[in-house]
């Protein structure tokens, strides 16, 4: 211990706050250098900040506006306004573009009718599912059963918290009952002898008191007792029931049982004992392992515990289809000949607008009673988007007056997509943070745009199956090797050998041409059919994608970095 005190004596003095055990005095403290001390995120956070609220550009915000949707927000409003007179809502089907607002209206209206159910006191829940993620029906139910248990155990705790101040205004009522008896009280008189609320004064009165003359003292006043009120000395038809009676019923109507269903304490008592017991019955659905009849039969059960109308908003509803059939819309739609308590309203939100072609009559008709299509937004439209939200996510002249023009401008060659304009203008703003640049400007929106789309295309093939990464692979050597106008025979040749480089399964030609189709239309390659007259049709190929970003990503897969050096044979071909 004395060395460890004689090297805290021999060092800089440091006074140490007992109270936080921080070192509070660091004036001798040797800090060096400012420049050797300056930290990996000191450079950063030095220049001024662009952004107010960057979350305002994410998809994922709800804006308290939306600026060329009234009509589409309004027709909702009219269908779903019926959940607030505690009918059932028809069912809707929300079709149009990725980005032109579909889920951001959706959600907008639902927020509402959530804030008017409960400022109107009408039971209404609203439930999200995003099909792209829960893409299965046992997931879907389960989803809801588990969130519609979750609210049922808030409700019941709330009942039960409120039974139970009902039980304390009980015990006070009471007990004040019992320390007025206790207190040889008019209360307790009234109890014990109904006759003794006459007071001893009104006795001991004279007896001409009561025959209803006034009465002077000597101030030339009127008695207390009789001060503004006749009636109380003088009983007239309507005042007959001046007797016990009275009494009795003036303290009964002070009874916090009186205006309840419940008689007495055990009642109430009961009544908490089978809200606890409802609690408890509640099982909260696996994500896996059940049969898909009992979640349908767990969210049944949990929907109906309460009278309420219910409205299930289902976004990407066609990859629900695709992936796992109608089977889960054909429940859902016909529960409400099945419920005793609530009612179901379902809105699907898709992308695909021949998505119902798919589905069984039957589900078709149920679920698409009413219909909103969302058109695209044209370039003026996106630039009112972006200001609006603008205002809110940056800084005052944070931004030079072409970047908002510029960004809807490539956005509406996006087939109008919002989503799209919100995003270059986001990248835009942290491109030019991550420069300390003041203002954002037009190089920064092209930077973003370059950006944008090369993280798009690492996403696309990155994710892909082997197969397809060898199909596109081959594509990407063909043309290193200085190959153009690639034809499916060539991709097909050069696959093949790849596969044997890796050991993989070879598939036929006409599936590597399926493959080289789906490339197409994922916009990583550019395929068009050509005639050769006699020798048939075939596919010339480009690539559509940097080539070299493109290869480094499917390198980075553990399979194919093994063919790195590879240098296939290119067939020679005939040109006509």
């Amino acid at each position: 211990m004395s060395d460890d005190n004689s090297e805290i004596a021999g060092s800089d003095e440091v006074d140490i706050d007992e109270t936080s055990g921080f070192s509070t005095n660091l004036e001798n403290a040797d800090l060096g250098d400012e420049e050797s001390n300056q930290g990996l995120f000191d450079d950063l956070l030095s220049g001024e900040p662009i952004f107010e609220n960057k979350e305002v550009l994410r998809p994922s915000y709800t804006p308290h506006e939306l600026p060329h949707r009234s009509d589409q927000i309004n027709k909702m409003a009219t269908i779903l306004v019926a959940a607030l007179r505690g009918e059932t809502p028809s069912n809707i089907l929300i079709y149009g573009k990725t980005g032109t607002g579909k889920t951001a209206s959706a959600k907008f209206v639902s927020k509402e009718l959530e804030s008017t159910s409960q400022k109107y006191s009408v039971p209404c829940d609203v439930e999200y599912i995003n099909c792209e993620v829960t893409d299965t029906q046992y997931r879907v139910l389960a989803q809801l059963a588990n969130k519609f248990i979750e609210k049922n155990k808030a409700r019941i705790d709330d009942r039960v918290a409120d039974l139970e101040s009902l039980l304390e205004e009980l015990e006070e009522f009471e007990d004040d009952r019992t320390s007025t008896a206790g207190d040889g009280s008019a209360d307790d008189a009234t109890a014990s002898d109904p006759f003794d609320f006459v007071s001893d004064e009104e006795i001991e009165s004279p007896p001409d008191s009561s025959n209803g003359d006034d009465i002077e003292t000597e101030s030339g006043d009127s008695p207390p007792e009789a001060e503004g009120s006749s009636e109380r000395t003088t009983p007239t038809a309507n005042d007959t029931e001046r007797d016990p009676a009275t009494e009795s019923t003036a303290l009964e109507s002070e009874h916090p049982l009186e205006s309840t269903p419940f008689d007495d304490r055990n009642a109430v008592e009961e009544r908490i004992a089978d809200l606890e017991d409802d609690k408890d019955s509640f099982e909260e659905v696996p994500m896996t392992g059940w049969p898909t009849d009992r979640v349908y039969s767990v969210f049944f059960d949990a929907v109906d515990y309460d009278e309420r109308v219910v409205v299930i908003m289902l976004d990407e509803i066609d990859k629900l289809v695709e992936k796992s059939g109608d089977d889960t819309l054909y429940n859902l739609s016909r529960m409400n000949s099945e419920l005793e308590n609530s009612r179901v309203s379902i809105i699907g939100i898709s992308n695909d607008l021949k998505f119902t072609d798919f589905l069984d009559p039957r589900v078709k008709s149920s679920l698409g009673e009413e219909e909103i299509v969302f058109p695209p937004y044209d370039a003026n439209q996106l630039r009112d988007i972006l200001e609006h939200r603008s205002e809110v996510a940056f800084k005052g002249g944070a931004l030079s007056s072409d970047v908002i023009p510029l960004c809807a401008a490539f956005a509406a060659q996006e087939h109008g997509d919002a989503r799209r304009a919100l995003d270059l203008l986001r990248t835009a703003g942290e491109l030019a943070e991550r420069s300390q640049a003041e203002t954002i400007v037009e190089e920064h929106v092209r930077q973003a745009q370059d950006k944008i789309e090369l993280d798009r295309v690492v996403e696309v093939v990155r994710t892909l199956p082997t197969q397809s990464k060898l199909v596109l692979f081959a594509i990407i050597l063909l043309e290193k090797n200085g190959v153009h106008s690639i034809n499916t025979g060539e991709v097909f040749n050069i696959y093949k050998r790849l596969c044997e480089e890796i050991d993989a399964d070879v598939l036929t030609q006409r599936r590597v041409t399926d493959l080289i189709s789906e490339l197409d239309m994922l916009g990583i390659v550019n395929a068009i059919v050509v005639s050769k007259g006699r020798y048939g049709r075939t596919k010339e190929i480009s690539l559509s994608v940097p080539l070299e970003e493109t290869e480094a990503v499917l390198l980075s897969d553990s399979r194919l970095s093994d063919i790195d050096d590879v240098q296939p044979f290119v067939q020679a071909r005939f040109e006509n």
